[in-house]
């Protein structure tokens, strides 16, 4: 129960709930086992009259009308107190899953990009969702039932050692039996569990990724090939289950067959001894209503071990991400207000995953205020130097100055929300536009909004909707076309109003005449803040300040327009190309 030890700060968090809920359990269960004691009294009593011992049947009867009234107070109080415990212990239980689903959450939040290129949503989903249930088990059911069944096996077993010890031996000869295959059991169910949760993961991961990418299936008509791909995943995933419950089934009937010999040696040997005058017949009655009464605890053994393991299991797939260091972390407290002087020292990056190193020695130094395009071919590592940036990865050598001071000292947080970044794949939520442009500026008024849509030339296409800026957009923004989504994001970044702009090749799918009347805007309204624009067009780049021209992670050239079209290269065969374009 290594990975469950993790899970230790939650007991101590709840402690007085759950110390509580043991203590009601235990009154619960004390009340239970005064049950047995009344009956071996009416029966010894009843059998008392029967030989003669007891005469006057006034006694009897009064003594077992008693015993009846106190059995009805002890199984009442008893069913209330167990009402009690499970209020207690189980919404405990649930407590401790908010608790636990919320800072898997935050985890999420806190690692960095790169992360989540080598992982899954599908696993991180199943992680948060259907690890978190199994080990949600452990803390309800789990607790309770193994509290009951220490309880009883206390208070039963010294009340039978009480009354017999020899009895008591017999009866509970079958239990190192028990140990055994508990042992065997919880070492396969384990096993078994981890398979199972891994299966689940790859089934999430498959059915999130066809609806994700559902119009792509429709388009190429390969949608019976996914569902037998689904169908394939399905059956295995089914397999591993039967296998794990086919463990988990031994459990039951092993427990009953153990209660059976008990329950045997019981009236055998306690026969024997009722015969030899040794024990009366109301110490047998006692001690059948004793391993009666244990044999549900006994057979929950199984089931709790069983819950106990696939928890292990659970929480061992929780801790790996739970555990996982953030490679991008915040060691800057203070926060820092940007002027947006943005410097690259020697700056080399090589992504861990590829091996590809995208950036080679970049010395650049962006002024405050300054305008700066990017332009190069595909895989130049244009990208890649807006992503160092913001911090969404760490260089790999050299130094990124903001303000004259590391990176890596101005606040994370800081740093971020004083960036506006519209990407290359425009990100919308599955929300109304109007949420989607506000999610840049908590609050924000309509007012404010419409400006930051007119400045992107989103808003007449935005009014033009049924439901205007309420309109939902659908997953991603499947609702809207590539040119809208990316419009809707410039707007989102604008409306934040931020000291640093970055627009990473956000006009891609926009025509030349829209994109003009974009860049006009972004040029009005970036006044005075620094601006990187990411482009494959010269059109878009052409009013920088500074034009850098990358090419295999490095630069290549640099400079005005007119200075870069003085000079033969790169920029002013694109350009002469592009215009020819423009003329045809």
């Amino acid at each position: 129960m290594k990975a469950l030890q993790y899970l230790n700060k939650y007991f101590f968090k709840y402690k007085y709930r759950l110390l509580l809920g043991v203590f009601i359990t235990v009154c619960s269960k004390y009340l239970s086992l005064l049950v047995p004691p009344l009956i071996r009294n009416s029966i010894d009593k009843a059998d008392a009259y029967r030989t003669g011992l007891i005469t006057d049947l006034a006694i009897v009867k009064e003594a077992l009308f008693t015993n009846i009234l106190l059995i009805i107070g002890a199984t009442l109080l008893a069913g209330g107190f167990t009402f009690l415990m499970r209020q207690l212990i189980i919404v405990t239980s649930r407590l401790i899953e908010f608790d636990l689903k919320n800072e898997i959450y935050d985890q999420y939040q806190r690692l960095s990009v790169n992360f989540y290129k080598k992982n899954s949503t599908g696993d991180l989903m199943n992680r948060i969702s259907e690890d978190v249930s199994k080990v949600r088990m452990y803390f309800g059911p789990a607790l309770m039932y193994t509290i009951n069944m220490l309880m009883l096996f206390i208070v039963a077993i010294i009340k039978m050692l009480e009354i017999d010890v020899v009895l008591t031996a017999y009866t509970l000869l079958p239990l190192p039996l028990l140990s055994l295959s508990i042992y065997i059991l919880s070492r396969v169910i384990y096993s078994r569990s981890t398979i199972v949760q891994q299966y689940l993961s790859k089934l999430t991961i498959n059915a999130q990724e066809t609806f994700s990418g559902i119009s792509i299936l429709k388009s190429y008509g390969i949608e019976k090939k996914s569902i037998a791909e689904f169908s394939a995943l399905t059956e295995e995933t089914k397999n591993k289950n039967i296998n794990l419950f086919k463990a988990q089934a031994l459990f039951f009937p092993l427990m009953i067959l153990l209660i059976g010999l008990s329950n045997i040696l019981v009236i055998y040997i306690g026969g024997l001894r009722y015969i030899a005058g040794e024990i009366t017949i109301g110490v047998i009655a006692e001690f059948i209503m004793y391993v009666n009464m244990l044999t549900w605890p006994v057979a929950v053994v199984g089931w709790v071990t069983s819950i106990i393991q696939q928890a292990e299991a659970s929480q061992n797939r929780i801790n790996e991400f739970l555990k996982h260091t953030p490679e991008i972390e915040n060691t800057a407290i203070e926060k820092h207000d940007l002027k947006g002087e943005i410097e690259f020292k020697n700056v080399s990056f090589t992504y861990d995953d590829t091996n590809i190193t995208a950036l080679k020695n970049i010395n650049l130094k962006i002024e405050k205020g300054q305008t700066v395009g990017i332009l190069g071919k595909t895989g130049s590592g244009k990208s890649t130097l807006i992503n160092l940036i913001t911090r969404s990865y760490d260089v790999s050598e050299g130094t990124i100055y903001m303000d004259k001071l590391p990176i890596k000292e101005v606040n994370l947080n800081s740093l971020r929300e004083q960036i506006g970044v519209v990407p290359q794949d425009s990100f919308l939520f599955s929300d109304s536009i109007k949420t989607n442009i506000s999610f840049g500026l908590e609050n924000a008024s309509d007012a404010t909004i419409e400006r930051a849509a007119r400045n992107a030339y989103i808003h007449e296409n935005i009014i033009a909707f049924k439901n205007g800026y309420n309109t939902f957009i659908g997953e991603r923004g499947v609702t809207l076309s590539g040119g809208q989504k990316q419009r809707v994001s410039i707007a989102r970044a604008l409306i934040k109003d931020p000291e640093i702009l970055i627009f990473d090749d956000c006009l891609s799918a926009v025509d030349t005449k829209t994109e003009e009347i974009i860049l006009r805007n972004l040029y009005t309204v970036s006044q005075h803040k620094t601006t990187l624009i990411v482009s494959h067009r010269i059109s878009s780049l052409k009013n920088a300040a500074l034009i850098i021209v990358l090419e295999h992670g490095q630069i290549l050239q640099q400079g005005t327009h007119n200075q870069l079209l003085s000079m033969d290269g790169y920029y002013k065969n694109l350009y002469e190309q592009q215009l020819l374009e423009k003329e045809e």
